[in-house]
């Protein structure tokens, strides 16, 4: 199977009225993580999906976060789900994209995560490809 959805974003201006929000619709937890306005969030394990190692993600779950809205494509705020995918080879994605008319946006390492790369795919989405690597500096 290619590259599966690894992780998901939802881009909102009020944290606490999106995060109260899904908290009472899908019973979802939020743990800040990382920079300021950035929320992992969990499933609650009482609604038959059981924790995940580690981690907290539940399994058969893709990881999922809250954060600050902002701009992957200038001068377009995000407005939906961000979705990143992972990949074994971050270059060969980065040269894949580009081959088949996509354009980078950016591309950066996460300590302790992967390596990132934002890219805008020919019907003008951005799209994020990660190379998960816990050690990753």
């Amino acid at each position: 199977m290619g590259a599966p959805l690894a992780h998901f974003a939802i881009n909102a201006e009020n944290l606490d009225e999106t995060r109260r929000f899904y908290e009472s619709v899908f019973g979802w937890s939020f743990q800040a993580w990382g920079p300021p306005g950035f929320f992992h969030i969990q499933a609650d394990s009482a609604q038959g999906i059981p924790a995940g190692p580690g981690d907290g993600r539940p399994l058969g779950i893709v990881a999922a976060a809250l954060q600050l809205r902002r701009e992957l494509l200038p001068g377009t705020r995000t407005v939906g789900f961000e979705c990143t995918f992972a990949v074994e080879d971050i270059k060969q994605t980065e040269g894949l994209v580009s081959a088949h008319g996509g354009r980078i946006i950016s591309s950066s390492t996460i300590a302790g995560v992967g390596d990132l790369l934002w890219f805008e795919d020919p019907a003008g989405n951005a799209v994020g490809a990660m190379r998960y690597d816990s050690n990753a500096k």
